[in-house]
């Protein structure tokens, strides 16, 4: 039942995105699915789980959009808002801070925090459509933001490629609306 959890984990770059919450939830991804896009140019991945206790979506999905196909730069890419259920987000945590003694409100204070996780790679980080409202340092880090998030989705693809040509998967592809989809199964 974890064996793309074991797949992901054994990428050097996207097993540094995965923390030990996040192993609970993708315990319940059952398969993913490489798509070539044509129009703009890309790729995109679909994750399928199963019903989970952590999300309500049954797919996420990541799309890359590329300015060039000979020499790809990455325009964009979009993902998958995450249904999370009620206390299960795995992309904040909850801090509860104890008052003060003698406060006169003596409610613990409750604030949330955004923190690292695998799940966070559904939500890219986005340029602004107008390059004038931000300064050069913010762009410098947009941009290295950008390229470790194509670096995740690329070493994606590559783990895919890689588990086909140790022959521990097998292929299905289909042509549909403009996409190549290549759906990867587990040769059991």
């Amino acid at each position: 039942p974890s064996f793309w959890l074991t797949a992901l984990k054994n990428n050097d770059v996207i097993s540094e995105e995965i923390t030990e919450r996040d192993e609970g939830a993708l315990i319940y991804l059952k398969d993913i699915k490489w798509c070539k896009i044509e129009e703009p140019k890309g790729f995109k991945l679909e994750f399928f789980f199963d019903q989970n206790p952590y999300f309500k979506n049954t797919l996420l999905t990541k799309a890359y959009h590329m300015i060039d196909e000979d020499e790809p730069l990455l325009e964009k890419a979009i993902g998958t808002e995450i249904d999370w259920y009620p206390g299960k987000c795995l992309t904040q945590k909850i801090l509860k801070k104890k008052p003060k003694k003698g406060a006169k409100n003596a409610k613990p204070i409750t604030k949330t925090e955004d923190c690292e996780s695998f799940f966070n790679f559904f939500n890219p980080p986005q340029v602004p459509d107008d390059d004038e409202d931000i300064d050069e340092e913010r762009a410098e880090e947009l941009q290295n933001l950008m390229e470790q998030d194509y670096d995740i989705g690329f070493a994606e693809n590559q783990k895919l490629t890689a588990l086909l040509s140790e022959g521990l998967l097998r292929l299905a592809t289909e042509v549909e609306g403009g996409l190549v989809g290549v759906t990867v199964y587990r040769d059991d």
